[in-house]
């Protein structure tokens, strides 16, 4: 397993998935192993947060000591690695793959990311901390690639249409999540929250002028009553703007190409 130290040492090259765990001599604590401390952990993070998890309060959560959790991880950043790729796999890539086309597969991947996000908000404090190289991540991937490759953008546009899509996926999520977690710190529905916090700026009057040119999209959001309704809406326009987008990028490429191929012509003749 990876060693505080040698994720500080080596930072882009330490995972848990690139050590082979040397095997504990003798047998682990009797109902224990790491499939068990992993969910746990998963059910500590998402009641808690990241901060809160520690190895004494996670042996606590399953109710043995602290050391026997060493019989099957070696440090925190272990089972955080763990509990991501866990929650990777509540992607349904079934229902990405039954998808008719490759804009139904990206409406689906991205969908089954965005609620992955918001049913797990430390995950989002997690990229870019972590390789994100387990098996379900790398299956999650894999299935974003295949999909973008079918779109017929050339291979040096690919990671870019990647990066819309699933880059505004992530920050779209890591809002929502947030959001919904304020409100719950709060003691408030998602409703109750929104609407007094609109309504604590909007009647601020050092605001009103400022916010005069935003009145109408405000209105406009304010009027659906239901936050949850908004979410769904713009998530949705946003992602046929993205669609629209890669559709369009095609076109044009071909068009290039055309017009390429038609100026090799004439220029042969």
């Amino acid at each position: 397993m990876v060693k505080a130290a040698d994720r500080t040492r080596n930072p882009t090259g330490s995972s848990v998935w690139l050590e082979q765990r040397a095997a504990r001599s003798g047998g682990g604590p009797a109902g224990l192993d790491r499939d068990r401390i992993v969910a746990a952990s998963v059910r500590m993070l998402d009641r808690d947060g990241l901060a809160k998890l520690s190895m004494r309060r996670l042996a606590a959560e399953l109710g043995v000591t602290a050391m026997s959790l060493y019989w099957y991880v070696d440090t925190k950043d272990d089972i955080i690695e763990y509990a991501i790729d866990t929650v990777y796999g509540e992607i349904d890539l079934d229902a990405v793959a039954a998808g008719a086309d490759w804009r139904e597969r990206i409406r689906t991947l991205a969908l089954h990311y965005r609620r992955m996000l918001v049913r797990h908000p430390w995950m989002s404090p997690c990229a870019g901390q972590y390789l994100n190289i387990g098996p379900h991540a790398i299956a999650v991937g894999a299935k974003i690639q295949e999909a973008i490759r079918e779109t017929g953008l050339p291979l040096s546009g690919q990671p870019g249409a990647m990066s819309a899509v699933f880059q505004f996926v992530y920050g779209y999520g890591t809002i929502e999540s947030q959001f919904e977690r304020r409100a719950a710190e709060a003691g408030m529905t998602q409703d109750a929250f929104y609407t007094d916090s609109v309504a604590a700026f909007r009647e601020d009057p050092q605001f009103r002028e400022v916010l005069e040119p935003m009145t109408e999209i405000l209105d406009e959001r304010a009027s659906h009553g239901s936050v949850s309704t908004i979410w769904e809406r713009d998530f949705a326009y946003a992602l046929d703007i993205l669609v629209a987008g890669i559709e369009a990028m095609v076109a044009r490429e071909a068009h290039e190409a055309r017009e390429a191929g038609q100026d090799g012509e004439n220029s042969g003749t």
